[in-house]
């Protein structure tokens, strides 16, 4: 009887424990310590040239993680340079004016064509004379006339690029040249640009966590070209489980503990996601409800800067309202 009574008393004993043990564990949101992350991507289809940097280095904003052949880029960059050099000179030399020697060469084409128009008039109206004597024949009198004309035109050609000359281009000429001036720079600082981007920096202080690619190797666009852990203060990645989850808001003070440290943190939720993990949750019954987790951001204050990610951590949940 009192083996009986004795091995009663072990398990009630043993479910006391038991049950003490599943309502600690339904108070704790498990997780892990995490740190930002950034990922640098390649911006072309290229060969690696360079990685001057190893995984697992520290890194600062703005050193170099690696170099992509950049011939054909730095062509395109010479070519919108030489047209933005043509763009210039033909607006200068639309802006500056003609030159006294192009000055003197029209005039003096003005004169030599007026002086030939002069010629071919007075022979027109000689032959109109003997025209009228029936000296000459029709089509003498009609080449005579012809020969006039043309002189004329030519005359007036010369006439017309003389003041063209010296009156300047037109505005909308002038303008047209200006925005295609505009274009060529625009152009220029765009290839460069993108022969900047040839060369993948460091936008973060950070640890390099990973290199999956190396020298010789080709990347295509958007790779994945380092992963680059920030030195920024570490967060804790946790599930709430479901009974909990109205207790909770961004900026809600909750208990981290972390594996192997004895020290406790205060941190600050972040962000707790509006959705849980298994879903639909409305065709779930009460207990399979209460198994529902939902993703949450715990921040570490500023004493917890130098912890290590990966590290499991337990936080303690808030109690019902």
């Amino acid at each position: 009887m009192k083996h009986l009574l004795s091995r009663y008393c072990t398990y009630i004993s043993l479910f006391i424990i038991l049950s003490g043990c599943n309502d600690q564990h339904g108070t704790l949101a498990l997780g892990t310590i995490e740190r930002d992350q950034i990922t640098l991507t390649a911006t072309v289809n290229e060969i690696i040239t360079s990685q001057p940097i190893a995984e697992g280095s520290t890194i600062k904003k703005g050193e170099v993680v690696a170099i992509l052949q950049s011939q054909q880029q730095q062509t395109r960059v010479a070519k919108a340079q030489a047209i933005q050099q043509q763009a210039q000179a033909y607006l200068l030399r639309l802006t500056n004016g003609a030159r006294p020697e192009d000055i003197a060469a029209a005039e003096a084409n003005v004169e030599q064509y007026q002086a030939n128009f002069t010629d071919k008039n007075d022979d027109n109206q000689r032959i109109k004379q003997l025209f009228a004597k029936k000296v000459v024949s029709t089509a003498e009198r009609d080449s005579a006339q012809t020969q006039r004309d043309i002189a004329q035109a030519e005359l007036q050609t010369a006439i017309n690029g003389l003041k063209k000359i010296v009156s300047g281009e037109r505005i909308e000429d002038i303008k047209q040249a200006q925005a295609a001036l505009v274009a060529a720079i625009t152009d220029v600082t765009l290839q460069q640009q993108i022969l900047q981007d040839y060369t993948i920096i460091a936008t973060r202080n950070g640890i390099v966590e990973s290199l999956p690619y190396h020298v010789g190797d080709r990347v295509a666009v958007n790779a994945t070209i380092a992963v680059i852990t920030t030195h920024t203060i570490p967060y804790a990645r946790i599930y709430v489980p479901e009974p909990s989850r109205v207790n909770i808001k961004a900026g809600n003070i909750l208990i981290i503990h972390a594996d192997g440290i004895k020290q406790s943190y205060q941190g600050t939720v972040r962000w707790i996601a509006t959705t849980p993990s298994f879903t639909p949750y409305y065709t779930l019954n009460g207990s399979d409800k209460a198994r529902l987790v939902y993703l949450a951001k715990v921040d570490f204050p500023e004493n917890g800067r130098d912890l290590p990610a990966g590290v499991p951590v337990q936080v303690e949940m808030p109690h019902e309202r």
